[in-house]
């Protein structure tokens, strides 16, 4: 007698079920298995429909179930020579005649595995609730108390096993609680805080949640409990503590404002107010672009944002938009899968945008960036979110977006070389960086700070003469820091005596400063008064004559004044000049 599944509304039930199906028939033949059955034997329907079980599956203990027609329930079987199921089996009958059996089972690890993952979500449940800083009452839909935590008995003096298992109505009557939040919820239905005294006599701020079952019935009351009067004191603690704080980031940011000449010299009123306002946008995660001529120092800018933000501890990813070809760009920015294209790397390859994550991504140049890629950079400005060349997946990420270009990316935006939409979206935050020739009283102490550096790194001693830093003060920069840092060097590299003069400055450098000497420009600031500017003239020209002619008995020939009123006024600007750390590293400038 053959059993035959008569009705594929029946086969459709059993291939969904959710645990493994073997059923074979009364010969032991194999006529159906589910989907889980074959992931969990390895085996295809296919292969071994219509076979014999035991030729096909180890599964003995089916096999008894037809000869003896005994059900076992939950056994440990196994079904090859290393992997075990939990199984369940039956005989099928028909007028109490065996016309088959089936099996139900699950893969006995993964019933583990689930078994443990339980084990340890109950065991995190429980140090949540035991190491809570609120004491937790949790009662049933009833007002049956069914936990409390540790907390809950030390703040009331309380013992869990006084209040486990007993009705809320019944612990209020007693005097235990002044009133119940709990009781108050299985009325409403809704959450209740309240303010109760307990037998103890201390008073506590009481918050009870409902939980619904699937009737919308309340199956649990969750119930938070607090000390008042701790509260108020930890209140009056954490305003002491946010009053501390505050200080200490405000002096930590002067700190921070006082160690920029480590990396960035300045002494000009203009720079200061480029880097507070770094400092101040590093806090929060905002875009920021930078602007600024080629060489002020926009990537040393990027550096200090993200040394003075919470990601200071994460990647720092400088990347030049406009040094690496077009080709190859797309690539280097978001990465690639493997075989994405010819030449690409077997396993694929992260772009910069993952190496940054959690950190900070510097995009310099951006203004190089080709229109078809900086669609892609909006979306992963605007959604966090990008995907690699070739890839179908989405990669989330948390970086942080600066960047920075010489260009006039407005005038880009009227061309239709730049998109608006993406540069709305990168200025957020705009820093401009003045340029050299704007901020001429950071000059000497650039020169000092790039002498000592390459001094210290040749292993030499050079100084430099107060001819060759007017000269350098006077020149426009075109190329800004960086230019004065390569100048620098290659007088200290290239100069043949220990003083540095006129002759070992670059030929573009000296022939401006020649060509200014048939008079005097002096750049008097907006605002000065005429006592200001006459001593401007008067230190020039009085440093002037004491350079050429050498002497302050001739410089007093030509100025037309005394001798000494030439030495009073060359101390007085020497002093000042001092002050002002105007002098060499060496100490060779000692006029003005």
């Amino acid at each position: 007698m053959a059993m035959v599944l008569d009705t594929e509304v029946y086969q459709k039930i059993l291939e969904s079920m959710y645990s493994a199906l073997v059923i074979v028939d009364f010969e032991g033949k194999i006529i159906f298995l589910n989907k889980t059955a074959e992931r969990i034997l390895e085996v295809s329907k296919d292969e071994i429909y219509g076979r014999y079980l035991a030729d096909t599956l180890y599964c003995s203990r089916l096999l008894k179930v037809l000869e003896n027609g005994e059900e076992y329930i939950n056994e440990k079987v196994r079904i090859d020579g290393q992997r075990y199921v939990l199984s369940s089996g039956s005989p099928i009958k028909n007028d109490n005649i065996i016309v088959g059996a089936f099996a139900v089972f699950h893969d006995y690890d993964e019933l583990q595995e689930r078994l443990r993952a339980v084990e340890s979500a109950y065991g995190e449940l429980n140090a949540i609730i035991e190491s809570s800083y609120d004491g937790i009452w949790i009662s049933d839909g009833k007002g049956v108390t069914l936990r409390v935590n540790k907390t809950y008995e030390e703040f009331s003096g309380i013992k869990a096993g006084e209040l486990v298992g007993r009705s809320l109505y019944d612990l209020v009557k007693e005097g235990y609680y002044s009133d119940s939040a709990a009781l108050h919820v299985l009325k409403k239905k809704e959450p209740v805080t309240l303010v109760h005294e307990i037998k103890t006599g201390k008073k506590a701020m009481v918050t009870a949640n409902p939980v619904f079952d699937s009737d919308g019935n309340i199956w649990r009351v969750i119930t938070n409990v607090r000390d008042i009067t701790l509260l108020t004191s930890l209140q009056e603690q954490l305003e002491q503590v946010k009053s501390l704080s505050k200080k200490y980031e405000l002096e930590l940011q002067e700190l921070r404002r006082k160690s920029f000449d480590k990396n960035i010299i300045c002494n000009s009123r203009s720079m200061e107010s480029t880097l507070e306002l770094a400092v101040r946008v590093a806090r929060v995660d905002s875009t920021v672009l930078i602007l600024g001529e080629s060489g002020v120092g926009k990537g040393l800018i990027a550096k200090l944002i993200h040394k003075n933000s919470k990601r200071a501890d994460k990647p720092f990813i400088n990347i030049n938009c406009g040094a690496i070809p077009e080709n190859l760009l797309e690539s280097e920015l978001f990465g690639y899968e493997k075989g994405s294209f010819t030449g690409a790397s077997k396993e694929g390859k992260p772009g910069i945008f993952e190496l940054a994550q959690k950190g900070t991504l510097f995009l310099d140049e951006i203004g190089e960036l080709p229109m078809h890629l900086q669609v892609k950079l909006l979306q992963a400005v605007q959604e966090q979110q990008i995907y690699r060349v070739g890839g179908t997946k989405s990669i989330d990420l948390d970086v942080r977006i600066l960047a920075a270009t010489n260009k006039d990316l407005v005038e880009m935006m009227e061309k239709r070389e730049f998109r608006k939409d993406l540069y709305y979206r990168l200025n957020v935050v705009s820093i401009s960086i003045p340029s050299l020739r704007k901020r001429k009283e950071d000059i000497p102490l650039l020169i000092n700070h790039f002498m000592e550096k390459f001094c210290k790194k040749f292993r030499i001693k050079k100084q430099i003469s107060p001819q060759v830093v007017d000269t350098l003060i006077a020149y426009d920069w075109p190329g800004n820091v960086r230019e004065l840092e390569n100048v620098i060097e290659r007088i200290v590299v290239l100069s043949s005596d220990d003083t540095i003069t006129l002759n070992d400055l670059p030929v573009n450098i000296r022939g401006q400063q020649e060509q200014a000497m048939d008079g005097y420009v002096i750049n008097i600031p907006r605002g000065t008064s005429l006592k200001g500017a006459l001593e401007q003239v008067e230190r020039l020209l009085i440093k002037e004559n004491l350079i050429k002619h050498g002497s302050t008995r001739r410089a007093a020939i030509m100025l037309d004044i005394n001798q000494s009123t030439v030495v009073r006024k060359a101390q007085k600007y020497n002093k000042e000049a001092k002050a002002k750390n105007e002098l060499s590293p060496k100490g060779s400038v000692n006029i003005f």
